[in-house]
This record gives structure tokens, sequence and C-alpha cells, in this order.
């Protein structure tokens, strides 16, 4: 094995907490808009606006490569490994291992996303040694926040990450969970 091959697996599938986390497909790309195109997502993410079936295959596409590089493994949150309900994210760079989350409106209030992000934390500590875990969140989205402390997140005291995404300005909260 090269030095430079991915430490994410070609395929995978994640289980626990009531969930299956696994590879997107191409047999998700009708149900992604529905999952993604909304005033929420579009807001609070970095997913594209409006987020239709070319958009789909584009994520798709750039799911696959990001996963070839190592740089992130975006999965679909699942209750039985059939369809998408929403997806969940894990992002390799210098300063962590970062998690996402994006849950499909329809499917909101059954804690998917925390227990996604439980299940995603478990991997990165399990299988690739992180030492911490972060989610990045505006203040201002309480549903995030509320997943973060739900999930075990503390506020980290690390300055705010500044920036502007869709025209408009955002900050970024540091929240943390350390193995063990």
């Amino acid at each position: 094995m090269s030095s430079t091959a991915s430490p994410f697996p070609e395929r995978i599938r994640l289980t626990g907490e009531g969930l299956v986390l696994r590879d997107w497909t191409e047999a998700d790309v009708p149900a992604m808009p529905a999952l993604f195109d909304h005033p929420d997502i579009a807001y609070w993410t970095p997913i594209v606006s409006p987020f239709d079936e070319e958009a789909a295959w584009a994520r798709l596409d750039r799911d696959r490569r990001l996963r070839a590089d190592g740089t992130a493994m975006l999965l679909a949150v699942t209750v039985d490994g059939g369809a998408p309900l929403g997806e969940v994210m894990l992002r390799r760079a210098s300063e962590g291992t970062e998690l996402g989350y994006a849950i499909g409106p329809a499917h909101r209030g059954q804690a998917l996303a925390v227990r996604a992000v439980r299940v995603m934390a478990a991997y990165a500590f399990e299988e690739l040694g992180a030492e911490r875990v972060v989610l990045e969140l505006e203040a201002e989205n309480a549903a995030s926040v509320a997943v973060a402390t739900k999930a075990g997140f503390r506020l980290l005291d690390v300055p705010l990450i500044t920036g502007e995404e869709k025209g408009r300005p955002f900050a970024l909260q540091t929240w943390g969970l350390d193995r063990g």
C-alpha cells in the first residue's frame, strides 16, 4: 500500500444506534433533491442550491473523488440500508477530523443526526485513530447546536471560523468530542 492510499475503504457500511450508514449509489440520485433542496439546508450548509438531479449527480461524483483522495467520506443515513434520509460526512484535515450532517426535512424529529454523528464519531475513533472529532456550527443554528449537545459534544474555547458562503457571512463555533 502506498503512502498516498486513502484511509477510507472503497465501500463501507456502518451500523449502530438503529441506523445503517452506507455509500451513496446511483440509485439514490432521484431521492437526493427531496433531501437537500430545502431552504434550511441551503442556508446552513455549503450544499448547492437549488439542488436538483444534476446537482445530485455532481455530489455523487464529488463524494467518490473526495473518498478516493482520502479527504472526506459522505454516507447516506438510513434506518435499514434502504432509502436515504439524509447524509453524514467525515472530513480529515490537518486541523483534525470534522463531522457534518444534513437530514431531509421529511425525516427530522427522529434524532437521526444525533445518532448518525455518534456512529460516525465511533468510526473515527476506532478505525481512524482520531483523538477528537469536531462539529463546526453557527451559534444561531439551534437545531445543530441541539445535535451537538445531545451527541455529547462540548463547545471548545477556540477562535470562531469566519468567512462568506453563498453571499452571506458566517461565524462557526467549534464543538468537540474527545476519544473515550
